[in-house]
């Protein structure tokens, strides 16, 4: 298999490690606060990743590597403080526009243009994503601060795309993902020390649940630090828009562990946005396959 296709199914892979969370998290949080769970989310990956990397670190990644974590760690803050001001049907649609933008952002900050195929490829998708999380018979779609939350998230999860896209060639993966991870942990602790002194910020609350523990540990190994290093390592051999791209599948496999640990089922229209979101990320695939040698920044090796 060539890189390019190793990479791609190593992100596939971390989208059904993040979709897959969904369910122990949200039981998790009703007994910690947001901001404590991020940080030692994030403080556990950080030193994971730390005490395996430490001898590959490049001074030269430092500046990208903060600037990686600032939007990681803003990107999670956003999506959080915007879930709890509207709905997570409204929340998941807003914060999966991060698709239709990682072209946008790459065209206005590096000049890559995306194939009008890719384009195809995340419009149909994007649509598959709006069947899922939509409300279905709603006839109107008022916009609140959550709203305005969940949409600055999207703008900044499709900067982080870009630019672990285009510096993880350049400065390698491991210093990308060692730094990026460790600045959210620190900013993480930061919101932790301010408290409930800030007024967007509530009270500290935390119960050392089995729930909280498993989540903690599970989010913190396999969703941070191994999600993290594989999405800094496999963006070396794709682009941006095609990661965005695998990506949309979250939602759809954030659905199937909730209807085989809940049983929770969906609608009709919502099953095919599911399909949709498949069919969008195979049309690129399957078009990209047939399509030569791709530049995107790097050489992809065999």
């Amino acid at each position: 298999m060539k890189a390019r296709s190793r990479a791609e199914l190593a992100l596939a892979g971390v989208t059904v490690i993040w979709g897959s969370t969904f369910v122990l998290v949200k039981s998790a949080l009703a007994d910690i606060s947001t901001y404590l769970f991020l940080t030692l989310r994030f403080t556990i990956a950080a030193v994971v990743l730390f005490a395996i990397y430490r001898r590959t670190l490049q001074r030269r990644g430092l500046g990208p590597g903060i600037f990686a974590g600032c939007l990681l760690f803003t990107a999670f803050l956003c999506q959080t403080l915007g879930l709890e001001l509207t709905t997570p049907s409204k929340s998941a649609f807003i914060t999966g526009l991060s698709i239709p933008m990682v072209p946008l952002a790459s065209s206005l900050v590096y000049r890559v243009r995306p194939r009008p195929f890719e384009i195809a490829g995340i419009l149909v998708a994007s649509f598959g994503m709006a069947l899922m999380t939509l409300p279905s018979g709603s006839t109107s779609f008022n916009i609140s601060r959550g709203d305005l939350l969940s949409f600055l998230c999207a703008i900044v999860f499709a900067l982080h795309i870009v630019v672990l896209s285009h510096y993880s060639p350049a400065v390698g993966f491991q210093t990308i993902a060692v730094l990026q991870v460790a600045s959210a942990a620190a900013l993480g602790a930061g919101s932790v020390l301010i408290g409930g002194s800030a007024p967007f910020l509530a009270p500290i609350r935390f119960h050392a649940t089995t729930e909280v523990v498993t989540a903690v540990l599970i989010t913190g190994l396999l969703a941070t630090a191994l999600a993290f290093t594989t999405m800094a390592w496999a963006q070396k051999y794709t682009t941006a828009t095609r990661s965005a791209l695998i990506f949309s599948l979250e939602p759809v496999v954030a659905w199937i562990t909730s209807w085989v640990l809940t049983g929770e089922t969906l609608p009709m229209r919502a099953v095919a946005g599911a399909g949709m979101i498949l069919a969008g990320i195979l049309l690129v695939e399957l078009r990209f396959g047939n399509a030569g040698n791709e530049t995107n920044g790097a050489k992809a090796a065999s």
